[in-house]
């Protein structure tokens, strides 16, 4: 039974660790008024009648703070780039200069910056969503080898252990929210 138990306890933690995992690539989506090259690395570009990574297209790059520089690997590539920047609606305007699209990222307002803390706090519910979920797959499993014979004191040492990991996962998320809110927060 400790055997059945151990496999629990891995597969919950790999769920809780791949929550956290995917609340640390949203929140690098979000821009906190600087420069990355992930405000864009997840666009699709068309790319001769198929979508394809922006990264596979061009080379994305942060020459400073302010500016994003995306240089097509084609010079065919520029509209494309642009009309997919546009169409994605994140708040971001492309200027070509016949070789490259540059983009200028803007000073956030006070405004801005509240709704991006409060993008940050939804990715975090999210993710705590899935730590919520990992526990409740774990105690379901638990309690179906507590119907098999599993002791009670056992289970109930087991569910306590759980327990245990989506504390330390959640305190993991909260630390993740307070740098990003700091971050988007200083001016």
């Amino acid at each position: 039974m400790t055997e059945e138990l151990d496999i629990i306890f891995e597969s919950c933690e790999e769920q809780m660790q791949k929550a956290i995992d995917h609340l640390e690539v949203e929140m690098t989506k979000v821009r906190a008024g600087k420069a990355n090259p992930s405000m864009v690395s997840h666009l699709s570009v068309d790319y001769y009648g198929a979508p394809t990574p922006l990264p596979q297209v061009a080379n994305i790059s942060t020459p400073d703070a302010r500016t994003l520089t995306i240089q097509p690997w084609e010079r065919t590539m520029i509209q494309p780039i642009e009309k997919a920047i546009l169409a994605a609606n994140i708040g971001l305007t492309p200027q070509n200069n016949g070789e490259m699209i540059i983009i200028s990222i803007p000073q956030l307002t006070e405004d801005r910056r509240r709704e991006l803390a409060k993008q940050v706090h939804n990715l975090a519910e999210l993710a705590r969503i899935g730590l919520r979920a990992a526990r409740k797959d774990a105690n379901d499993e638990i309690k179906q080898l507590q119907k098999d014979g599993l002791s009670e004191d056992l289970a109930h040492d087991a569910e306590e252990r759980v327990q245990q990991m989506i504390k330390t996962y959640s305190e993991k998320v909260d630390t993740h929210i307070a740098a990003k809110e700091k971050e988007i927060m200083t001016v």
